[in-house]
């Protein structure tokens, strides 16, 4: 897609630039054979992984470690009609390296919902895309109204 369709297609680098300015996005796994979508606060490494911090009891755990995982981003302004949505997509593992989980205790994302043991999982960015949408007055062609 490009502009004259009301998206711009965002480099990695963008997608990467623009993750950390909100605060919550989406894991999409699979649970049962089914696809599930569950909201997460997170941060990214310095190299772009995506990291949540998780109860180690949480069925998420088990559920993505070693997994191939999406995880989705974004900030919509619903009345100016515009914003964007960022989608890594890579593999996700529980950190299990007692040095990094030190490392990820102090720089790593807090958890909203602190639980006693806590975890960290990490999805690698193996696939990274975005979107912005532009010229967001208007909808299949049509002006909106103001």
């Amino acid at each position: 897609m490009d502009a004259n369709d009301g998206f711009r297609e965002l480099d990695r680098q963008e997608c990467l630039r623009r993750l950390p300015t909100v605060p919550v996005g989406r894991i999409v796994y699979t649970r049962q054979a089914l696809p599930a979508v569950l909201p997460v606060n997170f941060c990214l490494d310095g190299d772009g992984a995506v990291l949540v911090r998780t109860a180690d009891s949480s069925e998420l755990v088990s559920a993505i470690d070693g997994a191939v995982v999406a995880f989705e981003a974004d900030e919509i302004d619903a009345a100016a009609h515009s914003g964007w949505s960022v989608v890594v997509m890579g593999s996700a593992t529980l950190v299990r390296d007692p040095a990094e989980h030190a490392r990820l205790l102090r720089t790593g994302p807090r958890s909203w919902a602190p639980a006693p043991q806590e975890v960290f999982l990490r999805i690698d960015p193996e696939v990274v895309s975005g979107r912005d949408l532009v010229g967001g007055r208007t909808l299949y062609g049509v002006d909106l109204p103001s």
